[in-house]
């Protein structure tokens, strides 16, 4: 049985998160933990289980700011860092989930995600990048972003060509088509506009 307590509240982990990373890369953080949030909400999961879910958006990447310049080494550092705050096995196993299977990170690339949760972080926290981009694209604005056009850019390879359109589409384990998907990403960040630096 999962353990839905959580050792920090959402102010506390943002606080963490910036001991160990820069400024510029919280949008992604909090965004994914948006999104995670609202997709918990989506699949009628509780208030203490949308906690958990934005929380493992939140500090999926925590590490990113000591390896980033030695990339082969995220989510080496993640363990430790989450065990010190106070999180469980399970908690971390499911944060370094998001990694598995990527070329880049040796010590993660041969396992396979297996469970909904991993496969919902996992399409959360790429789906945020899209989303974030095509808001750039429309100067900023997300309040006002459909699915529709949001899918068009899904299907356009060119935009945001780094995004792993596969990953993303990995929602669908959770029994959630692509086109509700892209509602809740939408639907999640907007409701956190101000705090990502858009409107």
């Amino acid at each position: 049985m999962t353990n839905y307590k959580l050792p920090l509240n959402r102010e506390q982990a943002i606080k963490l998160l910036l001991e160990h990373n820069s400024p510029e890369d919280m949008n992604h953080y909090l965004e994914s933990g948006a999104v995670m949030h609202e997709l918990a909400e989506h699949l009628g999961l509780s208030e203490e289980e949308a906690n958990y879910w934005e929380m493992l958006g939140l500090v999926h990447d925590i590490d990113w700011g000591p390896t980033k310049d030695n990339v082969e080494t995220h989510l080496t550092k993640a363990p430790e860092i989450l065990k010190d705050a106070g999180f469980d096995e399970e908690f971390i196993e499911t944060v370094l989930s998001h990694g598995y299977g990527f070329e880049e990170l040796p010590h993660l690339k041969s396992k396979e995600r297996v469970q909904k949760i991993q496969h919902a972080l996992a399409a959360s926290e790429t789906i945020t990048g899209l989303v974030h981009a095509y808001a750039l694209m429309r100067g900023n604005r997300v309040s006002d972003m459909e699915a529709k056009g949001l899918k068009k850019k899904f299907k356009d390879k060119a935009f945001a060509a780094k995004i792993d359109r596969g990953i993303i589409i990995e929602i669908e384990k959770n029994g959630v088509p692509l086109d509700e998907f892209l509602k809740v990403a939408i639907s999640g960040i907007a409701k956190i506009k101000d705090e990502v630096g858009l409107v």
